[in-house]
């Protein structure tokens, strides 16, 4: 580490201003402090300081994030294998991987499915900082700032709400737009209006809708038989999609036809994104955002709130040309991306409203949008993103209206005494 840190020193003032390498210096930063503490310390008075910064703060939303990536990765091999063992064969380079390590593609076996899955799931996260971090230091170089860690949470969140079989190239293509107008337009890190990852997710969306949505988000089978991903539609397309809407319990019918119970959705043994199927994931991350106060209580609590009054209301007034009205909200809660948007991307700090009566606000209504667009709109049965991106609008009007109350009642009170 000293010869390290010897050719850093050495190479340092080529970086520094008048130095022939001075516009490159955000690269240089960016791996000094990477590899060591900052030996700068506070110029002036003294400051008064938080043991939280901008590192540490991403940091934990990433550790936060480690059950929901082993589950994106054992479950995309567990839904890869399980149509393996059903007669097709394994696509292409994957394929040729598994057969040199010579792990095997059993769907009972966790170490396999998980090493299938892996498989899926680093080329998308390679794709996602290669592409988003060529931005990130184009912008850094170009406005002569520091390159900072706002992209570490972005870059491991987008792969999470992507299908398994995801071309390539539109991850790259996505990902540099959610960068750019998502974040960088607006001056970077902590000045952007939009999740930058939902912003990216949203561009695919509307632009490549046959690969992020509809029956074939998880299968595409080739004219081999091969297996790229499996699983069909989704559980919230399949209710949204049954024959006869008005049938007694159709939505169960709709699940038990694809195997699925509570458990499993719960679990996360079902079809969807990658990282967005196991609400005991997403649960085992907001205990540990929460209790560090990196993620808002409140955001989550209102949240589940507005989901569920709204749930309420469409199971009371039901309906018979529509199954996703009469779906309770022990399974809206662990169908689609619901718990991972409510936990990982409603809870941004920077994107969301940040005054205390304000996240509760901002998280209600994006409870109640979020079934809203699921339910009334079948065709788009998922609303998660759509809604905290609708929010995301309102956050800075929900900030000005609760401060604004707030001086009013503590000027009623000091008029009182």
């Amino acid at each position: 580490m000293k010869f390290l840190r010897k050719l850093h020193d050495k190479a340092e003032p080529l970086f520094h201003k008048g130095g022939k390498l001075e516009r490159l210096y955000p690269l240089y930063e960016a791996h000094d402090t990477l590899a060591f503490t900052p030996g700068e310390v506070t110029h002036g008075a003294s400051h008064v300081r938080d043991a939280l910064d901008l590192k540490r703060m991403m940091v934990t939303v990433v550790f936060a994030l480690v059950p929901c990536i082993l589950v994106a990765m054992y479950n995309t091999g567990f839904q890869a294998n399980a149509a393996l063992a059903e007669g097709m064969s394994a696509d292409g380079i994957r394929g040729w991987i598994i057969d040199v390590i010579g792990i095997g593609y059993s769907a009972a076996n966790p170490l396999a499915c998980l090493f299938h899955g892996a498989l899926y799931y680093f080329p998308v996260l390679l794709v996602t900082f290669v592409a988003g971090g060529l931005i990130e230091v184009l912008f850094a170089v170009v406005r002569r700032h520091e390159i900072n860690e706002g992209f570490l949470v972005t870059g491991m969140l987008f792969p999470l709400i992507l299908p398994p079989a995801i071309p390539l190239w539109q991850v790259g293509l996505a990902i540099m737009f959610g960068t750019l107008v998502g974040k960088e337009i607006f001056g970077g890190t902590g000045m952007n209006i939009f999740n930058p990852a939902l912003t990216a997710r949203a561009f695919l969306f509307f632009a490549y809708p046959a690969q992020i949505s509809g029956e074939k988000v998880w299968t595409a089978v080739t004219a081999a038989n091969q297996v790229d991903g499996f699983s069909g539609a989704t559980a919230l397309g399949s209710i949204a999609g049954v024959a006869d809407p008005s049938a007694a319990d159709a939505w169960k019918n709709a699940l038990m036809g694809m195997d699925i119970t509570w458990l499993d959705a719960f679990l996360g043994k079902i079809p969807g994104s990658m990282g967005e199927t196991s609400a005991l994931a997403c649960l085992l991350g907001a205990v540990l955002l929460i209790i560090t106060g990196v993620g808002s209580w409140r955001v989550i609590l209102g949240g589940v709130l507005g989901s569920f009054v709204v749930t309420l209301l469409f199971n009371a007034v039901g309906s018979e040309t529509n199954a996703l009205m009469n779906v309770p909200f022990q399974w809206q809660m662990v169908l689609g991306g619901w718990a991972f948007g409510l936990v990982f991307m409603a809870t941004d700090p920077v994107s969301s409203a940040y005054t205390n009566r304000g996240r509760l606000i901002y998280g209600f209504f994006i409870g109640v949008f979020a079934i809203l667009i699921r339910v009334v709109n079948p065709a788009f049965p998922e609303g998660m993103m759509l809604a905290i991106l609708f929010m995301n609008m309102f956050a800075p009007l929900i900030n000005s209206m609760a401060i604004r109350s707030n001086i009013k009642r503590r000027l009623a009170k000091n008029e009182a005494v």
